[in-house]
């Protein structure tokens, strides 16, 4: 070996070992930024839904589980909804500290609308579905009065519904409204995210089974149109899983497969001025839920938890150590930087920056 030759590969050499050294850093520094504060509710309910609304923080799942905390996540309180019939509540919508709707899932009856406007004291049934094949997937309100709900597909199209007195009635939107699902597909009521609402009256909903796809509303869920979503979408349990937004008004969509939750497949796509981008997201599985605060956003699976600093154009790993295996959560929600996580075992997370 030459002289010169010596030297560049020991320059190679110093900028290689510069720039690893300089990535940790930068990775460590990253996840030291944030204090994650742990909770375990004693019943373990699985929990899918998740909210906050001023200082109140608000989780939804198994066994008719409702819980509160305001203190910010240090302690909670059981508001679960007393009922003979079980369900299982993925999502939640929260007007303010006394007003909440949650949804229940389930065939027929079973996925059902309670009410409460005194923090979850008490709680009323509001609404329930009347088909008996029928199955609610999420809900979203634009305001206290306007709503909508997304349901499994009846008569061969999507049921959505909508209020506008809140929700003490529902209309489905007419069938002629929607495109007809493709062949196999259909919503998952993963997180509570699958249908969110914007400004203007705009919706958006995510489906996937052998396909993945984004429904869009520009006129308060009156008609919809159909695109396709460029994720992973190889299986009947694989597509769209849940959306968000970030700051800039960008839609996300997220996704993967339940059944191969650790696997490396495109789980994530940005919809912008009209058309998709892929997200260099690293691919890391399955993931459910997403949140943004200013340039933050954290997405996040059963198995593990995304970040990124730049309106979710780019992503790290989030380290979550208080737990070996199923460090992530199933559902997220974000209110001025403080991010409430809650998944498995009744397990709930509140992240915060120092």
């Amino acid at each position: 070996m030459s002289v010169y030759t010596a030297k560049l590969a020991q320059f190679f050499n110093f900028y290689l070992i510069a720039g690893s050294l300089l990535f940790i850093h930068l990775f460590c520094e990253a996840n030291d930024a944030f204090i994650w504060q742990h909770h375990q509710l004693t019943s373990q309910p699985s929990l899918r839904g998740s909210a906050i609304s001023g200082d109140t923080l608000w989780v939804t799942g198994t066994d008719n589980t409702v819980f509160t905390s305001v203190d910010g996540g240090k302690s909670w309180q059981d508001r679960s909804v007393k009922t003979i019939q079980a369900t299982d509540f993925r999502d939640i919508a929260v007007f303010d500290a006394k007003t909440a709707i949650v949804m229940g899932v389930g065939n027929g009856q079973n996925s059902a609308l309670y009410l409460t406007e005194n923090a979850g004291e008490t709680w009323q049934l509001l609404h329930q579905n009347q088909a008996a094949e029928g199955f609610y997937d999420s809900i979203a309100f634009w305001d206290r009065e306007n709503g909508l709900l997304l349901g499994d597909p009846v008569d061969g199209f999507y049921v959505v519904e909508r209020t506008v007195d809140g929700g003490k009635t529902w209309q489905r939107i007419e069938k002629n409204k929607l495109p007809e699902p493709l062949t196999s597909e259909a919503a998952f009521a993963a997180s509570g995210n699958t249908l969110i609402v914007g400004e203007n009256g705009q919706a958006w909903f995510t489906t996937g089974g052998w396909s993945a796809s984004l429904y869009y509303s520009a006129d308060f869920g009156k008609s919809w149109q159909r695109f396709d979503v460029p994720i992973f979408k190889n299986s009947a349990t694989a597509g769209g899983y849940a959306l968000a937004r970030n700051q800039l008004g960008d839609i996300f969509v997220l996704g993967g497969d339940y059944l191969k939750r650790d696997g490396r497949y495109t789980n994530m796509a940005k919809w912008s001025n009209g058309q998709f981008y892929s997200v260099p997201s690293g691919d890391f599985g399955l993931r459910t839920a997403m949140g943004c605060s200013h340039k933050i956003c954290i997405s996040t699976g059963k198995l593990a938890n995304d970040i990124s600093y730049d309106q979710g154009l780019s992503w790290q790993v989030l380290l979550n150590t208080h737990k070996e295996g199923d460090a992530g959560f199933y559902t997220l929600a974000q209110q001025h930087g403080l991010f409430l996580f809650a998944g498995a075992n009744g397990h709930i997370a509140v992240l915060k920056s120092h």
